[in-house]
């Protein structure tokens, strides 16, 4: 199914699905992909399974759409109790793997982890770190969560819109600038 290489530092892996359950009785697995489009998923060649047993290298050799989703099969996996012992696992790829973007576009997992300040009405305060983003149709979001650094205990969602209520992304200095009332 792949080579084994339990020691391959999974800090260097970005997740970008998972699989959730088998399909069929051919060794079939369902995806649920965090790539847009979700086909995405399967164009950066190979994937790495984040087993409990270590990361695995996967090849597919087969996917289409399914529903909501996507089904594909993994090189050499026809056994669908195989299969099954993939279900709930994560699959990554290299961060060398993933396409260099435009200035100013990130990748979630980019702001992930960020302190989050606001300079709102001259005054400046931190707010916590950007634990996710999440997706609501109109724009993204950031989740950010109150650390020891921040000025109260509140949990707030901004809305990832650069240029109104962001104001900068500093990756280097790990931190986003936004123009929000520390009150809401």
């Amino acid at each position: 199914m792949g080579e084994d290489t339990s020691k391959k530092s999974r800090s260097n892996l970005v997740d970008v699905g998972r699989i959730t359950t088998v399909f069929g009785v051919k060794g079939w697995v369902k995806i649920i992909s965090d790539t847009q489009p979700m086909e995405n998923i399967f164009s950066y060649g190979a994937l790495w399974l984040k087993t409990k047993h270590g990361v695995k290298a996967i090849e597919i050799d087969e996917y289409r759409a399914h529903g909501k989703g996507l089904v594909a099969h993994i090189k050499g996996l026809d056994d669908r109790d195989e299969a099954q012992a993939l279900s709930r696992v994560t699959i990554a790829i290299e961060r060398s793997q993933m396409p260099e973007l435009e200035t100013g576009d990130y990748y979630w997992h980019q702001l992930e982890g960020l302190k989050v300040v606001t300079e709102y009405n001259g005054q400046s305060s931190v707010l916590g770190r950007v634990t996710e983003l999440m997706e609501t149709g109109a724009n993204d979001v950031l989740v950010v969560k109150a650390d020891v650094d921040s000025i109260d205990d509140a949990d707030r969602l901004i809305p990832y819109v650069p240029g109104q209520y962001v104001t900068s992304v500093d990756l280097e200095a790990g931190q986003i600038t936004v123009d929000w009332d520390p009150e809401f």
